[in-house]
């Protein structure tokens, strides 16, 4: 079976730790008919044909939940002629947390997360020009004041170069909350994070606060202001929006699905 290499040097997604998740190969000719899932003794795994699907470092392909396993092989279904890699999130996330190739431990991860609020995306705001400065108030504001009530913590907002001084208690606060989360879906948390370029914008994602549309646009707030203003590049804006929120939301739902204990109680792909 393919098993995508880790990223070659210059491509691919940056973790905060400076390296590099794994990214998949562009395409890859179809070898496979059927796709199907079957329970191991290690959890769900993913069948082509009569053949186990494989990570990079050549580990069994196993996933934790029977939802999550549907959505894999859901992933690997739907490819036609060739196997676009660069669709299919949901694997690429699901090698990352079984192969784990930046060796950091849950710990790690959290911290990892949380250091994302000193640089979050909804806490650096303009002056100039007054009407960004005015829009950024105006769509921003509610989603810290949303994420302050919800955690009882102080975020707060900065035009300093410097950002906003987050106290340590507020820290703690969001280390202990994603503390409940499991290390797959801890994965997925950064994974959307690292979309975002913001803590507070995928917490309030994830804790359905907001859609996906709703949180790609506001982490996208000053672009989408210039692009009103001066005018977008043909189909290049359109393309990158629609890329962020496929990222985005195959993220959310890995990290869902990887929460969910429950058995999916229909046939894969029958219909």
């Amino acid at each position: 079976l393919p098993r995508p290499p880790p990223v070659a040097a210059g491509s691919g997604p940056v973790g905060p730790c400076g390296r590099r998740a794994y990214a998949p190969p562009a395409e890859r000719k179809r070898f496979y008919q059927n796709v199907s899932i079957s329970q191991g003794e290690g959890g769900f795994e993913i069948n082509l044909d009569h053949r186990k699907l494989k990570t990079p470092q050549a580990k069994l392909f196993t996933v934790p939940s029977e939802a999550l396993a549907i959505a894999v092989a859901t992933e690997w279904d739907s490819q036609r002629d060739t196997i676009k890699f660069y669709t299919m999130h949901l694997t690429t996330l699901c090698n990352t947390a079984l192969d784990n190739p930046t060796q950091r431990n849950k710990t790690q991860l959290i911290r990892a997360a949380v250091k994302f609020l000193e640089t979050d995306t909804v806490c650096y705001r303009v002056d100039e020009p007054p009407a960004l400065a005015e829009l950024q108030k105006n769509e921003w504001d509610p989603v810290v004041a949303w994420a302050e009530k919800r955690y009882n913590v102080t975020i707060g907002s900065s035009t300093s170069i410097l950002g906003p001084n987050i106290p340590a208690s507020t820290k703690e606060t969001f280390v202990s909350h994603l503390a409940s989360y499991n290390m797959w879906a801890l994965q997925g948390i950064e994974f959307v994070i690292t979309q975002l370029k913001s803590l507070i914008l995928s917490l309030s994602l994830i804790d359905r606060h907001i859609t996906v549309e709703k949180a790609v646009l506001l982490s996208r707030l000053e672009e989408e202001y210039q692009i009103r203003r001066w005018g977008n590049v043909e189909w290049a804006h359109d393309y990158d929006l629609c890329e962020l929120r496929a990222r985005t939301a195959a993220g959310t739902l890995f990290v869902h699905l990887c929460s969910e204990s429950s058995t999916v109680k229909h046939k894969l792909l029958q219909d």
